[in-house]
C-alpha cells in the first residue's frame, strides 16, 4: 500500500505570503495615520502663525506730521493726525479703535465717537456718509477730543504725551510726543 505523505511546503508559502500582505496593510495604514497627523500639525502651526503675524503688526500707520492746538499758554486743547492702513494691512473698523492720550501724572481713553474724523479717499475730503471702515487707499484725520466736550489730559510746555492707537485686532500705534516749549492760544504747532 502507498503510504500518503503530507507535503506543506506550498501551505507554508501562502501563509508567508498572507503574513506579508498583513504586514503591508499595516504599514501602510500607520503611514497613512502619521501622515495625516503630521498634515493636521503642520496646518495648524501655519494658522497659528498667520495668526501671530495679523495680531502682532499693527494694520494701522501715522501718515504725515502731527498737530497740536493750544487752549491757553499752559495747556493743550487738541492733537491731530492722519491715519492711513499700513502696506499689506487688513481693513480696519475705526468704530471699534480707541485712543488713549497718556502724560506722565495722567491717563484719558477715547472712543471713536469722542474723536473727530475727517475722511479722505484718494487725497480728497469725503463728504458723504462713510461706512467708518479705513480701506486702501483712504486716510482719516483723527482730532483728540472731538467736540464731545471732553478734555486731554494736562500737556504743559515741553512734557512728553503719548497717542496709543489701539484698533480691535492687531497691535497698537504708538504715537509719542514733546509738547512746544511756548503757546499762544488757539495756535496749531507740529510736534516731534
Amino acid at each position: 500500500m502507498s503510504k500518503f505523505v503530507r507535503n506543506e511546503d506550498a501551505f507554508t508559502g501562502l501563509e508567508a505570503a498572507i503574513v506579508l500582505i498583513a504586514f503591508i496593510v499595516v504599514a501602510a495604514v500607520f503611514s497613512y495615520v502619521m501622515l495625516g497627523a503630521g498634515f493636521f500639525a503642520t496646518g495648524e502651526a501655519q494658522r497659528v502663525v498667520q495668526t501671530g503675524v495679523a495680531q502682532a503688526s499693527s494694520n494701522l500707520e501715522l501718515s504725515g506730521p502731527v498737530i497740536v492746538t493750544a487752549s491757553s499758554t499752559t495747556g493743550l486743547g487738541k492733537i491731530s493726525f492722519f491715519l492711513q492702513l499700513a502696506a499689506g494691512g487688513a481693513s480696519v473698523d475705526m468704530k471699534k479703535v480707541t485712543f488713549t492720550v497718556a502724560t506722565s501724572t495722567d491717563m484719558k481713553t477715547y472712543q471713536y465717537g469722542d474723536v473727530g474724523s475727517t475722511w479722505y479717499a484718494n487725497g480728497v475730503e469725503q463728504t458723504t456718509a462713510k461706512n467708518d471702515m479705513l480701506d486702501k487707499f483712504e486716510m482719516v484725520k483723527i482730532t483728540v477730543p472731538g467736540s464731545s466736550g471732553a478734555a486731554l489730559p494736562k500737556i504743559e510746555p515741553n512734557h512728553r504725551f503719548t497717542v496709543e492707537v489701539k484698533p480691535d485686532i492687531g497691535a497698537s500705534l504708538p504715537i509719542n510726543r514733546v509738547a512746544p516749549p511756548d503757546f499762544q492760544a488757539n495756535q496749531n504747532y507740529e510736534v516731534y
